[in-house]
């Protein structure tokens, strides 16, 4: 696999001062999701940035679930979170789990309180928020915070013993809660959950928060540069602060890095879950979404989202990308690796009546256009073929080329037919166009070297496959569907992301389809094989259109 992240940026310049300075002689990145939804793109370029930074420096990337909150976790999503990663083509040293270090960080916890700077409080959620103060006004001391180091380790071994109920009583670090910086006003580090867990059962109903967890977590792995998004640099002197004060040895390196933000899409786990659970879009992996799972069954290939990472690049400004450059590196991948085939989405009947009735032609086409080592397909020809509905008008506009009475096109890889006439219902919708052709014209081209201006793919009733077309828009109207100042997210629903068409037609010649094969369909865009699609009901959706048409 190609890594197109190898290119220098701030956290390779980081990495290199530090192994120059003799700080590390070696580099260890790990990537830490939560194990409670699905991957999203944003995490598409923290899993690129993580692995292949070790890749580029010759060391290791450990795949560890941060799981300190089992109330919403779920074997589910770890299981979907290491199908994402090998999908996006990448392989973690070790899969590592935070709830296997349970044990080490309850005891950095006991530390803490030995070493006067932890303590049980027994105020409220509520009573400790408004306790916190503001960013331009200091908390104010719990009035617990005193409580003698005997006291507190009686406390934190009763809550261990699962003495008291949920919210009873906390565990904070004590720092300063006059800093600043509001993270660091004596943060809440464990909490009581009578909660079963995924990896450890029952074993404990006392749960470390993330904030302590995770450095601890990355010391033990031995972690040498935590790379992590922008939104935790404020946590950064908090991520120090528990290294510095537990004394532990070589501490881990935080570097942040700005998240990516794509418009038209919404990342938001919760909001996510309500479009799920409500039915509006079709699970996790609807191809609208904008999880790693729904742009795999959309069709996008894995290496066009990483070029599109790479394209966006590394660094710590915060940024807005447009979905269209996405949509753009999708397009460029397929259109190098997709093969060729013609599939009519609208199909308008057209008889050839000087055809032969019986007659049924192979007709050979290029699998790829202007890629001949690639060899070339089979389609069949017959009397009776299919063209799109928009190939026809009874009275067409000045500069319209396709089929109308009287006029000349090219059937690709056939012949050139006539437009002589067509039938129409009693409504006076048209229902079959007459054509004839010219015999001497087969593979598009006439003897006597005239020209048509309109070339149109087809499919042959003789042997053509029915199928039904899912044609997928972007999910919202609007750029940032979470801007409440515009709406509900669901009031910016885009009505025309999906379009569903039924009996379409593919050309015969395309067999033994499974899951995931992507095509292009001439002059239609870019198809993929639905995950559920059967061979008695074939089902494609569109990946994306040929040229983007969003306005």
């Amino acid at each position: 696999m190609e890594d197109l992240t190898l290119q220098g940026n701030f956290i390779h310049d980081f990495i290199d001062e530090d192994l120059k300075n003799g700080v590390y002689d070696h580099v260890q990145t790990r990537f830490p999701p939560e194990p409670n939804g699905y991957l999203h793109i944003g995490h598409a370029k923290a899993i690129q940035i993580n692995f292949s930074t070790a890749k580029k420096y010759g060391g290791i990337c450990n795949l560890r679930l941060d799981d300190t909150n089992p109330s919403k976790e779920d074997t589910e999503y770890v299981d979907a979170i290491k199908e994402d990663i090998q999908w996006l083509g990448y392989q973690w040293n070790e899969v590592l789990y935070a709830s296997g270090y349970f044990d080490f960080i309850h005891a950095c916890a006991i530390d803490l309180i030995k070493r006067g700077k932890a303590y049980v409080d027994d105020s409220t959620a509520e009573e400790i928020r408004l306790a916190r103060g503001t960013l331009t006004e200091p908390g104010t001391e719990s009035p617990y915070r005193n409580r003698s180091i005997e006291e507190n380790l009686d406390l934190f071994a009763r809550m261990t013993a699962g003495e008291f109920p949920d919210g009873a009583r906390v565990l904070r670090a004590k720092i300063d809660m006059a800093s600043p910086n509001i993270n660091m006003r004596d943060p809440v580090i464990y909490r009581i959950a009578h909660v079963s867990h995924h990896q450890t059962g029952d074993k404990w109903c006392v749960y470390p928060l993330y904030d302590f967890a995770h450095p601890l977590s990355d010391t033990k792995e031995g972690v040498t540069h935590s790379l992590c998004s922008l939104e935790f640099e404020n946590h950064r002197p908090l991520y120090d602060w528990f290294l510095q004060a537990l004394e532990l040895p070589q501490p881990s390196r935080q570097i942040e890095f700005a998240r990516l933000n794509l418009n038209y899409c919404l990342t938001s786990k919760r909001k996510c879950l309500q479009l799920v659970n409500e039915g509006i879009v079709d699970g996790w992996d609807d191809p609208r979404m904008a999880t790693i799972c729904g742009m795999r069954r959309r069709g996008y290939p894995a290496a066009a989202i990483r070029d599109f990472i790479n394209r966006v690049g590394v660094s710590k400004a915060y940024s807005v990308v447009d979905f269209g450059l996405l949509e753009a590196c999708v397009r460029d991948n397929l259109n190098q690796n997709a093969p060729r085939v013609m599939a009519v989405l609208r199909p308008l009947k057209v008889v050839i009546d000087n055809y032969p009735d019986d007659l049924v032609e192979d007709i050979e086409l290029p699998v790829y256009q202007d890629r001949p080592e690639y060899g070339t397909r089979i389609t069949k020809f017959s009397k009776v073929i299919y063209v799109e509905q928009e190939d026809f008008m009874k009275e067409p506009p000045k500069k319209y080329f396709r089929l109308f009475p009287g006029n000349e096109v090219r059937l690709r890889g056939a012949y050139f037919v006539k437009c002589v006439g067509y039938d129409e219902d009693a409504d006076g919708n048209v229902t079959c166009v007459h054509c004839t052709y010219d015999p001497a014209s087969k593979g598009g081209n006439s003897p006597d070297g005239r020209k048509v201006k309109g070339t149109l793919h087809w499919v042959s009733d003789a042997d053509s496959v029915l199928f039904e077309a899912r044609l997928y828009d972007r999910l919202f109207n609007v750029e940032n569907p979470s801007d409440e100042s515009k709406g509900s997210f669901k009031e910016n629903l885009n009505p025309d992301s999906l379009t569903v068409l039924k009996n379409c037609r593919l050309e015969g010649g395309v067999r033994n389809l499974k899951p995931g094969d992507t095509f292009q369909f001439m002059r239609q865009g870019y198809f993929c094989v639905e995950k559920n699609s059967t061979p008695d009901n074939l089902v494609f959706n569109r990946t994306v259109a040929l040229n983007s048409s969003w306005k």
